[in-house]
């Protein structure tokens, strides 16, 4: 029977105890120029990214996908890379998507499909595109809760230790990404990683947890300045 299109499905938020993610083939992506390298060893960091597109109101799963669909255009067409360049991507809405090729099959193998989101460490990191932009305004609860769960979900898979995995953009390259925001709460991440590793469940969707959703909104801002390398 074939997929049936993630617009005609209901949302589905992530957990990592069920690490529900759309797809390419969900979000209709295009193929990449070239195949996809996959290293049969896990990355030993986690690398945090924001966008740095408008703070968007839009919390619908057709925005979330086409969100995808935007990045991988960009980073195709004006970066001239194969793909788009992060393993998995998180709306504001806290949709959790696949990014490069073959991503998902390789974290479920322990592997990584090698992206181009960090210059000079593609290698042996993977990224997560967190939608918005994140210099001075808050991030939303609800792509906040989904980040902490797909961070467990990669520990797990991937055997990492939170407080020494988890960093940002500006952790390797000269970049002010993953914006001042986001980049502070990243000691708050690997807590919040950390403990539930130790056996708290995930949370529930009638007892969020994070901060309130960020819904002002914000002025139009370049669209997805360069991550990293040439792939």
């Amino acid at each position: 029977m074939a997929e049936e299109p993630a617009e005609n499905a209901a949302r589905t938020l992530f957990t990592a105890d069920d690490p529900r993610i759309y797809t390419r083939a969900q979000w209709r992506a295009r193929a990449p120029r070239r195949p996809t390298k996959v290293r049969r060893r896990p990355p030993d960091h986690i690398i945090v990214h924001h966008t740095a597109t408008a703070n968007s109101e839009d919390r619908s799963l057709a925005h979330a996908l086409a969100l995808s669909r935007l990045i991988q255009n960009f980073h195709m067409d004006k970066n001239g890379w194969d793909d788009t360049g992060q393993q998995l991507t998180i709306s504001r809405g806290g949709i959790v998507m696949e990014g490069r090729h073959h991503s998902l099959k390789a974290i479920r193998a322990g592997g990584l499909a090698v992206g181009a989101q960090v210059l000079h460490h593609n290698s042996h990191t993977i990224g997560i595109e967190n939608e918005g932009t994140y210099m001075s305004r808050a991030v939303p609860g609800s792509l906040w809760r989904s980040l902490v769960e797909v961070c467990v979900w990669l520990c797990r898979e991937y055997d990492l230790e939170p407080s020494k995995a988890i960093v940002g953009h500006r952790d390797y390259n000269n970049t002010s990404c993953p914006g001042d925001r986001l980049y502070a709460r990243l000691p708050e991440l690997r807590r919040a990683v950390a403990t539930r590793l130790e056996g708290s469940p995930s949370p529930s969707p009638d007892h969020p947890t994070g901060p309130e959703d960020d819904l002002t909104g914000d002025t139009d801002l370049p669209l997805f300045p360069p991550l990293g390398d040439l792939p």
